[in-house]
């Protein structure tokens, strides 16, 4: 293994970007001076950031670099398709603790160049620094699109459809396998220790966590996707939805942000909610009411979205699109209608990053 500071701040960023090349017209200058230099002439310019901290956004412990990488890039990708735009440009900025090595930064920079490669971004630059308290990302994604393009989470309109890409609560129950399966694996080193078992400690090295059958949850978890596909297909149906987002915080966190910021109510129905079936399997597991899963897991990153009521012979046409309810006026509030036709206000209990 190499150690970082072998190669330095500058001798690292070479190392890891020198053969990158660029592909977009917009990007005139990328890594290699003061600042990049992108020119959009007759185009809106998005801009998205985020920031990943370890032991808050994720753990070692159970996701690997490569991953890591791939995820961050991802999740920056999905904020400019959620505003119908195009990603284009990322700027990756990296704080290191002194365990990190090369090879791993190697990894972590083949997972972005995957994510990215995917949807034809460029990585134009970033800052690298130390970090005393392990690993932090922040990456900012630049995209493009027309002004009459972009879509807002202010447009919903009474009677407009509510959609959702996917399914629901995949990625909340894989993160729910993986923290088992960690509990699970230091509950027998503990145990191990206690009774100082030194071939029970030696045999706890090749453990294997139990994830069989449940690998759909493990990749929506470690492996989220942009839905770019989603995007493109309301596009080739000639369908500009009224507000849109991407799930990252959980479904009814995210509907209640729509008509909040669109003045508007709404009505979702738990019937229509899409779950896939290891979803369901793993929280009738863990003894978890799924629709609350489903509704408030987070990290799904697929795309909610409003049409016109218009539209509804157009969108249920199209592919991994899920009909789940309407836009009311904003006096009859946001509601879940449950299987037995009780109502109950919709409340937001998703992922809070400053609780």
């Amino acid at each position: 293994m190499t150690d970082i500071s072998k190669l330095g701040e500058f001798g690292l960023i070479h190392h890891l970007t020198d053969d990158i090349k660029t592909r977009n017209t917009a990007t005139r200058y990328g890594i290699g001076d003061d600042c990049a230099v992108l020119h959009y002439p007759d185009q809106e310019v998005l801009v998205t950031s985020d920031m990943l901290m370890e032991g808050v956004h994720f753990d070692l412990t159970y996701i690997d670099l490569r991953h890591l990488g791939y995820k961050s890039a991802m999740v920056n990708i999905s904020d400019i398709f959620a505003m119908n735009g195009m990603p284009r440009q990322l700027v990756v900025n990296l704080a290191l603790s002194k365990r990190f090595t090369v090879e791993d930064m190697e990894a972590f920079y083949a997972g972005l160049r995957a994510a990215c490669d995917k949807w034809n971004v460029d990585i134009v630059g970033g800052d690298t620094t130390s970090s005393y308290t392990g690993l932090a990302i922040s990456i900012t994604c630049i995209g493009e699109a027309g002004a009459d393009k972009i879509v807002y989470r202010n447009g919903a309109k009474d009677t407009d459809l509510i959609c959702v890409s996917g399914d629901l609560g995949a990625a909340y129950m894989g993160l729910q396998l993986l923290e088992r399966e960690k509990t699970v694996y230091y509950q027998q080193v503990d145990e191990a220790r206690k009774k100082n078992d030194q071939r029970a400690l030696a045999a706890l090295k090749d453990f294997q966590p139990d994830f069989a059958g449940k690998e759909y949850l493990l990749q929506r978890q470690l492996q989220p996707e942009a839905r770019g596909d989603i995007i493109e297909r309301l596009r080739e149906a000639n369908i500009r939805p009224t507000a849109m987002m991407d799930i990252s915080d959980g479904l009814s966190s995210e509907l209640l942000h729509i008509c909040k910021q669109s003045h508007c109510g709404c009505r979702i129905y738990e019937k229509n909610l899409p779950i896939d079936y290891q979803t369901a399997v793993m929280a009738e597991e863990l003894n978890l009411n799924v629709t609350t899963c489903a509704l408030n897991g987070g990290e799904d990153y697929e795309l909610l979205f409003t049409v016109p009521i218009g539209d509804h012979e157009k969108i249920v046409s199209i592919k991994d699109v899920r009909l789940i309810g309407h836009i009311t006026k904003e006096a009859l509030g946001a509601q879940l209608v449950t299987r037995d036709n009780a109502e109950f206000a919709l409340t937001a209990q998703g992922w809070n990053p400053l609780q």
